[in-house]
């Protein structure tokens, strides 16, 4: 049977509660060891030791198990044929019109639908791309499934990336946009959404925006990121950016905290660059989504449950084996569910 495994053996990175351990402490009195276990052992600081061999759930449609059990690349090589193809597949299924513009002198791309619903003019979508703050690994795409799905137009903000341009330059860029559609949208036409570095965006923005005074949009889509950059939860130390795999590139910024580029020497714990330490209270109802493959996972169920404890219309997503924004696979059974998803939470709540 095809299966992905992952051995973490002696490491020092992945730290669970120890009072989350107890297989291996059941049945023990505290002047007894813990239970003798050869694939978990717990060390004095509660540290977690872990062996495990995962296989591939078969409750996944085949395509997502094929590809997982493969081992492959989750998107395909830039610039080689598969790319290309993908591509053309992409404008196929999800048709609209890309064309470049500027707002208030920040790069943007205006999608627009070419299915577009005439009574959804007044209505327009903001997508903050993917891409660790430092690539623009998804404008394009997460624009146009989104514009196509809603009938709504989407502006992809290019907003500047690290580590020429630090914290806040994201921000800022993204406000402006924000501020210049305010002239033409009632806030409750706006909806603000992105994947990844995306959704830390989105919610630094929305941060951002109420500090400034303006009226916060009417809906939010957080998929997959994290809201907190001064620590770690658990996913951060068992997963890479695919899945089981990949992990090895995640071990620098685990040696310290990530986004290095992007946030440089501000206090990450300030509100502006981390929102889980803001007042989450008024935000706009908001879609988080994640997978258990998810290195972003502890991060989206956190800021969920921050947002709960703010009285916030939030609700949660969260798709069994996927990894990190497996939405970007878009032809994929999982894909499909979580963009009409993405797409609905966010047309039901624009007004």
């Amino acid at each position: 049977m095809p299966r992905v495994t992952r051995r973490l053996l002696a490491s020092s990175l992945l730290t669970w509660p120890a009072a989350w351990a107890w297989q291996a402490r059941a049945q023990t009195s505290p002047t007894q060891p813990p239970a003798a276990d050869e694939l978990t052992t717990i060390d004095g600081e509660g540290t977690a030791h872990i062996q495990r061999a995962v296989p591939v759930p078969k409750t996944i449609s085949p395509e997502a198990y094929a590809l997982i059990a493969s081992g492959k690349r989750w998107m395909p090589e830039p610039g080689t044929q598969p790319a290309a193809d993908f591509d053309a597949k992409l404008h196929a299924t999800y048709p609209v019109e890309i064309t470049e513009t500027t707002l208030d002198g920040v790069a943007c791309k205006l999608v627009v639908p070419k299915r577009a619903a005439t009574h959804r003019q007044d209505r327009v979508l903001v997508c903050l791309h993917g891409g660790g703050f430092t690539s623009d690994s998804g404008s394009a795409l997460e624009g146009t499934t989104i514009a196509a799905l809603t009938g709504i137009k989407v502006i992809a903000v290019e907003y500047r990336l690290a580590p020429q341009y630090p914290f806040p330059a994201a921000v800022d860029d993204a406000v402006a946009v924000y501020k210049q559609l305010l002239k033409q949208h009632a806030p409750k036409k706006i909806g603000v959404y992105g994947t990844s570095a995306g959704a830390v965006l989105v919610a630094q923005m929305a941060v951002a925006s109420r500090k400034l005074g303006l009226p916060l949009p009417a809906v939010l889509g957080f998929f997959s990121g994290y809201v907190d950059l001064a620590r770690y939860g658990d996913s951060r130390l068992l997963y890479g950016t695919n899945g089981f795999t990949n992990f090895s590139s995640m071990l620098p910024a685990l040696k310290g905290l990530g986004m290095v580029p992007y946030v440089g020497s501000h206090d990450r714990h300030d509100p502006a660059l981390s929102p889980i330490y803001a007042d989450l209270k008024g935000f706009p109802p908001t879609l988080c989504m994640t997978s258990t493959r998810d290195h972003c996972l502890s991060g989206t169920v956190d800021f969920h449950r921050a947002l709960l404890r703010a009285g916030v219309d939030a609700s949660l997503m969260v798709f069994d084996a996927m990894p990190h924004a497996f939405w970007y696979r878009f032809d994929l059974a999982e894909s499909k569910e979580a963009l009409e998803a993405q797409a609905g939470f966010l047309d039901r709540h624009l007004g």
